[in-house]
């Protein structure tokens, strides 16, 4: 298949299943995306999981996707807005740990419901990480709780990064799932 395929012939087989168009399509977008997630999320392995994101998803839902924009601009609005989504996440995390480094006297102004719903949403990560399947509970806590990037943790579990892209995957959709009422 040639790598200057039209996006819309790509896009018609994707559709119809064809791995080797949407591979085609994965190569000729993957480092374009993953530049244009960089240069908003200013972190290039975020931008990579973005990307990854993206075209896991993108895949999943091939049969079911219809387009009013051309593929092109809908791959680069979707990493745009979820380039866009993730720094906001970092900022609702930033300001959580500020909020947790100015003490208890802060912490008094949570209101109850702030606390329970807390306890709550960390409930059910805890049982969102034992549900799991072993390996991807241990991929994702590595990645997410010890910070390690995809390539140190396939070293040291002795896999390939795509093993980890795709336990990672697995373990963020079912995160999503659980915890979608918590996204709105």
């Amino acid at each position: 298949m040639k790598l200057n395929k039209s996006v819309s012939a790509l896009q018609r087989q994707i559709k119809n299943g064809d791995i080797k168009a949407f591979e085609t399509l994965f190569r000729q977008y993957y480092a374009k995306l993953c530049m244009y997630s960089n240069s908003i999320v200013k972190d290039m392995d975020a931008a990579e999981e973005i990307v990854q994101d993206f075209f896991y998803n993108y895949w999943k839902n091939r049969e079911s996707m219809t387009f009013r924009i051309s593929l092109k601009s809908y791959m680069y609005r979707a990493i745009r807005n979820n380039s866009l989504k993730y720094l906001e996440h970092l900022n609702i995390r930033r300001r959580y740990a500020e909020q947790q480094m100015t003490g208890a006297t802060e912490t008094k102004q949570f209101s109850l419901s702030d606390e329970l719903d807390a306890k709550e949403l960390e409930r059910i990560i805890q049982e969102t990480l034992k549900e799991l399947p072993g390996r991807s509970a241990e991929i994702f806590k590595m990645n997410r709780f010890d910070g390690m990037k995809y390539h140190e943790i396939a070293q040291k579990l002795s896999i390939s990064v795509k093993t980890v892209e795709a336990n990672m995957s697995k373990a963020l959709q079912i995160f999503r799932n659980k915890l979608k009422h918590y996204n709105q």
